[in-house]
């Protein structure tokens, strides 16, 4: 199967807190269909004091967002939305559904 969404893509927000804003794919989970976003969906963690970190803190990460609240974003024409299967040579890549750009590298 051809996934929507790879890691190091580009991607939009489209539901949620954090609607409208745009990062990195840091990490994708395909089982639980859930994706990790750069700088997007921030939490507080509070973390007990250590012998690494002896004072303990609380440190701001990123969380886990469902698949079906973003969206890629053409590298070229940055249209954000729905993509297309495309047959490259004898390869099958994700294109953009505006300009027809392939999103992977062929």
């Amino acid at each position: 199967m051809l996934a929507r969404i790879k890691r190091d893509d580009t991607v939009r927000v489209i539901a949620g807190k954090d609607k409208g804003a745009s990062g990195r794919v840091m990490r994708v989970d395909p089982v639980r269909e859930r994706v990790v976003v750069e700088r997007v969906n921030l939490v507080k963690r509070h973390l007990r004091p250590t012998q690494d970190r002896p004072d303990g803190g609380i440190i701001e990460r990123e969380a886990a967002l469902d698949l079906s609240n973003v969206v890629p974003i053409c590298g070229k024409c940055g249209h954000a939305g729905r993509i297309r299967r495309q047959q490259v040579g004898n390869k099958k890549v994700r294109a953009c559904i505006q300009c027809g750009e392939p999103l992977d590298k062929v």
